[in-house]
């Protein structure tokens, strides 16, 4: 148990350095289109589902339990999982009838958790690729890129059955080349438009704020369940935004009726 928490506690340290650095070096480049400073055509849930529409019954995504071109949607998403945290988001979510979407890490979170991983599924998230080691994409060579996707591709496989559909680049970080890796391994990209930047804080009522500040309708919201003070928040999350009128989805339900294209790149 001890070693699990020293190599939880080493996650969330390396993150919260690589996300600072991130924000110093992208900080004078307002203008970009994403996270991690790169310019890439994005699409937008609202576009996607005007889109589906025009497909046939079995090329058409699940609704689940709300059609999203009618209710005012949100997609919670959790990054860098599973933890010693997850259990207890897992009995919230479980708790509140809300769906999520977990983007997981393989090495020291996979690996150590796999019983999450099921649970998670079985509870009926959407379970998504993060990567084995969080490695930045566009800085390794293609090939290393590609082992960093398949093997948690894998190890999710293995767990639960089928391989995810979705991806996260680490840092939002991605390219030309990133994405066309992406669509030959199958998995569509999905970045965000909101960001309590927990990684910064333990304040679990500063990242409640951050959150609902920032939310509007098709928001994708980032949070790590690695970090001390954001499982505590997402009560008080889920309670201001169901006051505001939102309705909580996974992010294929957020597009739907349309459905995420290996290789594309979703953002609101």
């Amino acid at each position: 148990m001890f070693a699990a928490k020293s190599k939880m506690k080493s996650s969330a340290k390396g993150f919260r350095r690589a996300a600072s650095l991130t924000t110093v070096a992208c900080a004078a480049m307002a203008a970009v289109a994403l996270p991690g400073c790169t310019k890439v055509d994005t699409s937008a849930p609202s576009s996607v589902r005007k889109d589906g529409t025009s497909l046939s019954a079995g090329a058409r995504g699940k609704f689940g339990t709300v059609d999203c071109r009618k209710a005012k949607c949100v997609a919670l998403t959790f990054d860098a999982g599973p933890s010693e945290n997850s259990p207890r988001l897992l009995d919230i979510l479980k708790e509140e009838k809300v769906p999520a979407t977990f983007f997981l890490l393989g090495k020291n979170h996979i690996a150590e958790h796999p019983g999450l991983v099921k649970r998670m599924e079985d509870e009926g998230h959407e379970v998504a690729n993060h990567t084995w080691s969080h490695k930045i994409l566009t800085d390794v060579t293609p090939d290393a890129a590609r082992r960093e996707l398949r093997r948690t591709d894998e190890a999710i496989e293995k767990l639960i059955g089928h391989k995810p559909t979705l991806m996260r680049p680490p840092q939002g970080r991605t390219n030309p080349d990133i994405n066309d890796i992406s669509r030959k391994e199958g998995l569509a990209e999905v970045l965000w438009s909101v960001t309590a930047k927990d990684y910064t804080t333990d304040d679990s009522a500063l990242i409640q704020k951050r959150v609902v500040d920032q939310t509007e309708r098709d928001g994708i919201i980032l949070l790590h369940d690695i970090y001390k003070g954001t499982v505590p928040a997402v009560p008080g999350i889920i309670d201001e935004l169901r006051k505001r009128g939102y309705v909580f989805v996974t992010v294929p339900q957020l597009l739907a009726p349309g459905k995420a294209e290996a290789g594309k790149i979703y953002r609101p």
